[in-house]
């Protein structure tokens, strides 16, 4: 063995046990711990983000809200566009679990007060009160008005839902026409979210393939690319958004307006992860194992995605987790600022630009709810995002 061959294998072994150090002993017998040693980095790297318990916690939440969006019809206890008048900005009522008996024993079961309406003699001004004579009882698993699963199979069960079919319940309270705040919010998450996939999806693709190319192949293109990277960059993002949005034609059909956001907010999120990869790529030209691929025969296109993207996939997972609260985010500030989704298309924009007004915010501060579901997917995908930017590379 040479001097250089032992030196090596000496930074080898130094670095395998630092690695143990980090992510504890592997335990038991021998065989787990050569299984330690020869894991693939895809092991390596989900043994290290599970001991992120912030973002392993984060992870669960992230998958629970997609599993609700999916399955919004389950989950919501009305049809989102189901509407009463008389219950126009209905405060929210809160489930109870047990009610008292006139013995004074306690009474298990889930109900809610039914509403009574008073109104103020001078101003005319409506107010809700719970009528605490009047006890409307629900239960999970119930049976409510009809939808679909994922628009194909009719079902009617409900997770939670009144006995009696057309009595009220609004757990989050009701908006300006009568309308469940909370079955809105949840049919609302499959925009938003959808949104967020999509769009990030179609500039990640962008970025990887420009960006792939550009620093693998160099010369007139890489210049042609890094000066449109660098233009689009400099352009505010709000005042592009703006721009862009207010160019959609108001009476294009819902459908159109949904993909014409897609793009807008893909048109600039690529550039950052061109970049990115832009620079590895240019590292990479110059390895051994690209050298062998040109000398076998393989495609410029080949070489790039077989080859050179899965190099750092890992990397690749982790920009994208962190990248869809941005797509949500940017969504949310379109649509509450009507340049973006409009009725009767159902986001989480749509449903807070109904809480512009201060004072109808003031007498109805439930309206604000769809802010909270914005703010809880944006954290859990953030941190998710931290947890696995931290295990992409376990040997760092």
């Amino acid at each position: 063995m040479t001097q250089e061959s032992a030196q090596l294998l000496g930074q080898r072994n130094v670095a395998d046990e630092a690695l143990v150090e980090e992510m504890g002993e592997p335990e038991a017998t021998s065989a787990e711990g050569e299984e330690f040693f020869i894991a693939s980095q895809w092991q390596l790297m989900w043994w290290r983000f599970r001991r992120h318990k912030l973002a392993l916690i984060s992870m669960i939440v992230t998958i629970a809200i997609y599993v609700v969006a999916i399955f919004a019809g389950f989950f919501a206890p009305f049809d989102p566009r189901a509407y009463s008048a008389k219950y126009a900005y209905a405060p929210p009522q809160p489930i109870r679990f047990y009610d008292r008996t006139a013995d004074g024993g306690i009474k298990l079961g889930l109900y809610i007060y039914d509403y009574k309406v008073e109104q103020d003699p001078e101003t005319y001004k409506r107010t809700f009160v719970y009528d605490t004579d009047r006890k409307i009882p629900v239960r999970f698993f119930a049976e409510g008005t009809p939808y679909t699963i994922l628009g194909l199979i009719p079902a009617r069960v409900r997770l939670l839902a009144p006995v009696e079919e057309n009595a009220p319940m609004f757990l989050l309270g009701a908006d300006r026409l009568g309308r469940d705040m909370l079955s809105r919010i949840i049919f609302g998450a499959q925009i938003s979210l959808s949104i967020g996939l999509v769009g990030v999806f179609l500039s990640f693709f962008l970025g990887i393939i420009i960006g792939g190319f550009a620093g693998y192949l160099g010369g007139l293109l890489d210049e042609v690319v890094q000066r449109l990277t660098e233009f689009l960059r400099s352009i505010p993002s709000i005042p592009l958004w703006l721009g862009l949005s207010a160019a959609v034609p108001p009476g294009w059909d819902p459908l159109m307006v949904y993909f014409a956001i897609t793009v807008i907010l893909s048109l600039r999120g690529w550039t950052g992860m061109a970049r990115v990869v832009r620079g590895r790529f240019l590292s990479l030209r110059e390895e051994d194992f690209i050298l062998a691929a040109q000398l076998d025969g393989a495609s410029n296109w080949r070489i790039v995605v077989r080859y050179m993207v899965p190099s750092f996939l890992s990397y690749i997972i982790a920009r994208i987790t962190m990248a869809v609260p941005g797509m949500i985010l940017g969504e949310t500030s379109l649509s509450f600022l009507g340049l973006g989704l409009r009725p009767p298309l159902i986001s989480w924009g749509v449903l807070l630009k109904e809480a512009q007004l201060v004072r109808v915010l003031v007498s109805s501060p439930w309206l604000l709810y769809p802010g909270l579901a914005v703010v809880l997917t944006v954290l859990a995908m953030n941190f998710m995002g931290d947890g696995l930017r931290d295990a992409a590379d376990p040997y760092a």
